[in-house]
């Protein structure tokens, strides 16, 4: 298992790679941290599943998930993946995405644990990590630098693969894309976001949207974003 590929530059579609990958049809389908349920919403429309169940410890963007339209498919709950409320063996596939090293650091090993445990036999776990290169990381590692972290979310990975908690099926490298249409709109998705409190002083403010601004034009400013995929497996 690796960490990164430098040398992966292909624009993927993370939707698609999962419809190719991943046993949906009339699964229950577990979503650990889906803040504001943007994946959540486009699984459920997208794919045959029979229930999605969300998961998010943010109580601002849960009682707003709570109130938002969503399909009769998806229910919201609060909880973090650390401590999943759910039955053994009772679920056919979890996802993270990009949210597993946003779990307190010294329980990523137990988040990895717990979704061996709900995941019946032979079922699937999709994780979602950004890989520490590229523009925007660039631009986030400013006011944000989630280096250590993401080093920990892989290493928890690797050591439930190395202990047999789970099977690694496959490693996924290749770039997804964010849009922004200018620097208020990043400002809005990225610094004020609810589960994490930025705070930049003006100085530091400034450079960040030196630094966004540098890359815009007409249509906006898109990003091509490294990331990486780990298909894993409960053991039969």
């Amino acid at each position: 298992m690796q960490i990164q590929n430098p040398s992966a530059s292909t624009l993927c579609n993370e939707l698609e790679l999962i419809g190719q990958r991943l046993p949906l049809t009339n699964a229950t389908v577990l979503e650990l941290g889906c803040g504001k349920a943007q994946m959540t919403l486009r699984i459920a429309e997208r794919f045959p599943i029979a229930r999605i169940i969300a998961t998010e410890v943010d109580q601002i963007q849960h009682a707003l998930n709570l109130v938002s339209e969503h399909p009769a498919s998806i229910e919201f709950r609060t909880g973090g993946a650390e401590a999943i409320d759910m039955p053994d063996n009772s679920i056919d596939v979890v996802f993270m995405f990009k949210s597993l090293h946003h779990v307190p650091r010294e329980r990523m090993g137990a988040a990895l644990q717990e979704i061996a445990r709900v995941l019946k036999p032979g079922g699937m776990a999709w994780i979602s990590e950004p890989v520490y290169a590229g523009d925007f990381n660039d631009i986030l590692r400013l006011f944000n630098d989630e280096k250590t972290v993401r080093e920990l979310a892989f290493n928890a990975i690797r050591e439930a693969v190395d202990a047999g908690v789970l099977e690694s099926v496959e490693q996924i490298f290749c770039n997804t894309e964010s849009h922004f249409t200018d620097f208020a709109e990043f400002e809005q998705r990225i610094l004020k976001v609810t589960h994490t409190h930025h705070q930049l002083d003006e100085a530091l403010y400034q450079t960040v949207k030196t630094r966004f601004n540098a890359h815009l034009s007409p249509e906006g400013v898109r990003f091509e974003n490294p990331a990486r995929f780990d298909i894993l497996r409960k053991p039969a």
